[in-house]
């Protein structure tokens, strides 16, 4: 699926030696299970838990406390945006990282809204879903290009207040919605990627983001950008 794109440059959570302590909810239970002895065989990383429905899921959170929950977006009793509601009403400090074969710009608008770190493909690369499981982080949204590209993430929404953003910022705003870096932002607007880098920069910088996906996730919460 490629790496994913988004707070790639932050350093690996966790202090030597401790593990990072996740939960999986799928309702598919040989996948769940590859994927908790993948987990296992990893150094900083350990599966503590497995659900197979939103609500094993929440009586397994709620029991095990885990730093970070692997969400299915499809379960037997509800979705995983139901389910990752819950579990951060429960705990808002946890981190959750949702996967899905079929997504969908409103999935992925709402996901950044609650307060999901991560939404990955589950048919995607088994390296590239632990790199993004060891980087994420709350108030950060991480999204694989391929989820990205073709879809409107900006799309229609209610309005609100907001920073103000430059025509050309907002330019570059969009094509990084639709998940161009920046080499590809700035060759379609006609810049250099010196100059789509600093606009890049001052759109990070006026929306308080760490990541182009937080920004653009930023953006939508506040309803800046219709369709365009």
């Amino acid at each position: 699926m490629g790496t994913p794109v988004g707070l790639l440059d932050a350093e690996a959570d966790g202090t030597p030696g401790h593990r990072l302590r996740v939960v999986v909810i799928d309702d598919h239970r040989t996948f769940a299970d590859l994927l908790s002895g993948a987990l296992a065989r990893e150094a900083d990383l350990d599966c503590v838990g497995l659900a197979s429905s939103v609500a094993e899921g929440l009586a397994v959170c709620a029991g095990l406390r885990p730093d970070l929950v692997i969400l299915d977006y499809q379960l037997p009793d509800g979705d995983g945006l139901q389910a990752a509601e819950r579990i951060l009403d429960q705990d808002p400090a946890v981190r959750i990282v949702m996967l899905t074969g079929f997504p969908t710009a409103p999935a992925i608008r709402r996901a950044a809204a609650i307060g999901v770190c991560g939404f990955l493909p589950k048919d995607g690369v088994l390296s590239s879903l632990l790199e993004a499981v060891r980087r994420v982080r709350p108030g950060g949204f991480l999204v694989a290009p391929g989820l990205v590209s073709g879809l409107d993430l900006l799309g229609s929404g209610p309005t609100g207040p907001g920073p103000s953003l430059t025509a050309r910022e907002l330019d570059v705003l969009r094509l990084m919605s639709q998940g161009y870096d920046v080499t590809r932002n700035a060759r379609t607007l006609g810049i250099s990627v010196h100059t789509c880098r600093g606009h890049v920069k001052s759109i990070l910088a006026k929306l308080d983001a760490h990541s182009q996906l937080e920004a653009v996730a930023a953006a939508t919460r506040l309803g800046m950008l219709g369709v365009g």
